[in-house]
């Protein structure tokens, strides 16, 4: 977490760091993912927590759409944002 009270946490995202939010994920008493967890991830916020079985396999399924997977990885890792 690099902002607790806005529920930001830095993330790797197949080798590419960003902030994102992880406030969906926090239950009433403000706890939410862990370092080391699994999250799936849209347009900035942690939408639900996986287990590394499940995030290996979707990222094979983004990894059998080819090219537009390669292109989506290049976009990210040329944008600059922290």
């Amino acid at each position: 977490m690099v902002d607790p009270a806005n529920h930001i946490a830095k993330v790797d995202v197949v080798g590419v760091r960003r902030k994102i939010n992880v406030g969906l994920l926090a239950d009433g008493e403000g706890n939410g993912p862990e370092p080391g967890d699994w999250v799936l991830i849209h347009v900035g916020f942690a939408l639900s927590k996986i287990d590394e079985e499940e995030a290996h396999a979707t990222l094979q399924l983004l990894q059998r759409m080819g090219a537009e997977y390669e292109q989506e990885l290049d976009e990210l890792k040329a944008s600059v944002i922290d």
